[in-house]
């Protein structure tokens, strides 16, 4: 049996807050920001660079279906929550205020960890080859071989997962933050 770092009851809670969480970042993002045209354009090579990995990651996602274990996913376990870290922290770059990274930071750790243990939970119920997958494979920090897969990129899957959702959003957000430089 796995050791879990959150209780469940703690998790599922915090399952619950991501959602408001995430628009109390953007208003704090708004609030706070103070970008500047090199700050933006220091931040946004990150930025893309998750909008990138989470792109990748949903052409192999096909929810409850089937284990993701190709592309991003032959690398990490958790290609879009890397992605959407990659995204915040570019912008947290373009904003320049440090106060954003440990708000960010501190949701993360109390809010997304334990949600990835739920959704890992749940896979872990689900697919009875996500033990092995799960020991090859780290959660967050990419490894620098891939494990094999035979999965291709779809893009009926990245349409059906509406990745094109967080690239909207970044776009909404990036533009908001040059109107403010």
């Amino acid at each position: 049996m796995r050791r879990h770092w959150f209780p469940k009851a703690y998790a599922d809670f915090a399952a619950r807050l991501r959602v408001p969480f995430g628009f109390l970042l953007a208003i704090s993002f708004v609030w706070l920001a103070t970008p500047s045209v090199t700050s933006l354009m220091a931040g946004f090579p990150a930025s893309a660079l998750g909008l990138l990995l989470r792109g990748w990651a949903a052409g192999y996602l096909a929810k409850n279906e089937s284990l993701a274990t190709g592309g991003p996913y032959a690398y990490v376990r958790n290609p879009l929550y890397l992605g959407t870290l990659l995204v915040v922290a570019g912008l947290v770059i373009a904003a320049r205020r440090p106060l954003l990274a440990v708000l960010v930071g501190t949701v993360f750790v109390l809010v997304y960890l334990p949600v990835i243990e739920l959704e890992e939970q749940h896979l872990r119920a689900l697919f009875p080859e996500f033990a092995e997958y799960q020991a090859c494979v780290p959660m967050l920090w990419p490894r620098l071989r891939p494990r094999p897969s035979p999965a291709r990129f779809r893009w009926q899957l990245y349409l059906r997962n509406q990745e094109y959702q967080a690239l909207a959003a970044f776009i909404a957000a990036f533009v908001l933050l040059a109107w403010k430089a």
